[in-house]
């Protein structure tokens, strides 16, 4: 039987407007054309696990909500579970059955407590209280937030958020679970928890899963992929044949998986191997082609990094024992930060990473002194008392930011923030206002008309805009990617010293991401002097980053180069974290006794290995997992 079928469905905008959600970062979104959906015909069977992928604005979240009765169609029939999914008679039933779990674990939080939040959909179903209390053990357990079950939602992490959003779906127990990006602000082993919980659902309990994702990764998990764009399915079949056909990937604004791109590249140099996923299979098949390659005609291709500045012997941030506690003195008193030390020299391009809840959200909000430390409040007097007290120091593009003396408007101006989904920051009528508005209100002297109008083009020009073309324009009613970049325009504007990302890249598609990062390296190189940036996705980290501190407790766990921070395997997955595929291709092959240097990024690890085999030439083997040459 087919759990979800749809036949010619179309849908348009025109009369009702989008979620910010559904679109939110697309430059060629179909919705502004008129139509999310045009004449899509697709199904699922019963037990089925089918990931859909698709550029921001290809019409996938408004697919998940049409089937969940969210939206109705503007033409053709849905049908789930054998419900015609356009009679109200019928949404009930559908929506009892049907699991949704969105982006934004805001947009679906509704309780003050966890397990009231998880409890929320099975009371509304009908399902009987003793049974509720083991419905949210199991959903909570299942997503690895049972120690958070009396904590209230708003005080947590997004990642933690998220988790239960994911619980209060896994706790209804339905036929149908749509995932709508839910896993874009975990952490990786946070993502490989929630998609093993899904998996074993799947497979045991013969539950149908709709993923809709960014992750080609966890698209190759299920048993078939669906391509999106502008409003229609262009590309459909078996992952791993969809997910290798990297012209039409790239047509479409995706990318191939992370492994793909690494054998590609090896490919291309010479030393051609197999698509594969796994770093142990890549690394096995490294070794058989490396016994069998002729050094000569192997191509070492020139490294392709990003400008980065010199740094000037400086230290943009000193942090020493600095703590941080969520509502103390309460039964909600948490430390997000317990102790945390480390330092950023000045004209690095800086990574955070951590697992969700380690505190590097909380820390970076402490660098332009959205959160104060309590010396540095206006009501706070200095305590008497007996013993020494830990020294704590935070030293902020050379601002005390210890001392309430500090002129923490100056701070602000010299130290930008973009929060993530930073597009949410908007406000103002037109673009030029909002852009304009913290110069104006950084600026130590009245501006002319004609200096602020040359501020605001440089701003808007360096993050890709045309100055002419937006100006005059409702931030509200650009495309998502657009809203973006305004917002980051917004933080530039006054020329900060330091520049303090987080999760910059959340929620975008690969071209999306890739563009972010390459603004971002252009701000570095032409505008800002330091870029911190807090992310979850370890292949970044490593493919941008000259400097990284790994965050877990509260504390830093780890700092030093990509290379360094990701040195041991081991040391890292006991910090909660997973290594970029650069870094588990590494270890596979120093297990077969192979030592390959590099810088951990992808570029830098094809060389490595080419000019391995190029030196060694032919007539290497493999024995037993040795190398011989």
């Amino acid at each position: 039987m087919q759990a979800i079928r749809f036949n010619k469905v179309c849908f348009s905008y025109e009369t009702e407007k989008p979620d910010a959600a559904d679109a939110p970062f697309a430059e060629n979104s179909s919705i502004e054309e008129g139509f999310a959906l045009r004449e899509v015909d697709f199904s699922v069977g019963e037990g089925e696990f089918v990931a859909v992928l698709g550029h921001n604005g290809s019409g996938k979240s408004t697919l998940a909500r049409l089937i969940d009765g969210l939206l109705t169609p503007t033409g053709g029939e849905i049908t789930v579970l054998g419900l015609d999914a356009s009679e109200p008679k019928n949404l009930f039933e559908i929506r009892r059955q049907v699991g949704i779990v969105f982006q934004n674990p805001d947009n679906q939080t509704v309780a003050s407590i966890v397990e009231d939040d998880v409890a929320f959909g099975p009371e509304n179903i009908g399902v009987d209280r003793e049974e509720i209390g083991d419905r949210i053990t199991f959903a909570l357990n299942a997503v690895g937030m049972s120690a958070y079950r009396h904590s209230t939602p708003t005080r947590l992490s997004g990642g933690q958020k998220q988790r239960i959003a994911i619980a209060g779906a896994l706790a209804l127990k339905p036929k149908i679970l749509i995932l709508d990006e839910s896993t874009a602000m975990l952490d990786p082993l946070g993502r490989k928890e929630v998609m093993d919980v899904v998996l074993r659902l799947n497979k045991e309990e013969k539950m149908t899963v709709l993923l809709i994702t960014h992750f080609p990764e966890e698209a190759m998990l299920a048993d078939r992929a669906i391509v999106m764009h502008a409003g229609e399915i262009v590309l459909q079949g078996e992952p791993k044949a969809v997910l290798s056909d990297e012209a039409r990937l790239r047509e479409y604004s995706l990318a191939l998986p992370h492994a793909y791109q690494l054998c590609r590249a090896l490919s291309a140099g010479g030393l051609t191997v197999e698509d594969c996923m796994d770093e142990e299979a890549l690394a096995d098949e490294i070794v058989r082609k490396l016994s069998a390659s002729s050094g000569a005609q192997l191509e070492i291709p020139a490294m392709e990094k990003p400008l980065i500045p010199a740094k000037d012997g400086g230290q943009a941030v000193i942090a020493e024992n600095v703590s941080h506690v969520y509502n103390p003195k309460s039964p909600f008193e948490t430390y997000a930060l317990n102790g945390a030390t480390l330092t950023v020299d000045s004209g690095a391009f800086f990574g955070i990473i951590g697992y969700t809840g380690s505190g590097k959200s909380t820390f970076v909000q402490h660098l332009n002194a959205l959160l104060k430390l309590p010396t540095a409040e206006k009501h706070y007097r200095p305590k008497r008392k007996k013993g020494e007290e830990v020294p704590v120091r935070l030293t902020v593009a050379g601002y005390d930011l210890t001392d309430k003396k500090t002129d923490f408007r100056s701070l602000r101006k010299n130290v930008g923030m973009v929060f993530q989904y930073p597009e949410y920051q908007l406000f103002a009528e037109t673009v030029f206002d909002d852009v304009a508005f913290g110069l104006r209100n950084f600026s130590e002297h009245s501006l002319s008309r004609e200096e602020t109008e040359q501020a605001v083009r440089e701003a808007l020009e360096m993050v890709g805009l045309q100055y002419t073309a937006v100006k005059d324009r409702s931030p509200f009613e650009l495309s998502g990617g657009q809203k973006r970049r305004v917002a980051i325009a917004g933080v530039l504007v006054s020329r900060p010293q330091i520049l303090v990302l987080d999760e910059p890249a959340a929620g975008l598609d690969p071209q999306g991401k890739a563009e972010i990062m390459q603004l971002l390296h252009k701000v570095h190189s032409e505008w800002c002097k330091t870029v911190i940036v807090v992310s979850h996705d370890m292949d970044e980290i490593s493919e941008h980053c000259t400097e990284a501190a790994a965050f877990g407790g509260g504390r830093v766990l780890a700092q030093g180069t990509p290379q360094e921070v990701f040195s041991s395997m081991e040391q890292v997955r006991e910090m909660g974290l997973d290594t970029p595929f650069t870094a588990k291709l590494t270890f596979a092959l120093r297990r077969r006794g192979l030592e390959i240097a590099s810088d951990l990024t992808r570029a830098d690890l094809v060389k490595a290995i080419l000019l391995y085999a190029k030196k060694n030439g032919a007539g290497i083997g493999c024995n037993g997992g040795g190398i011989h040459g």
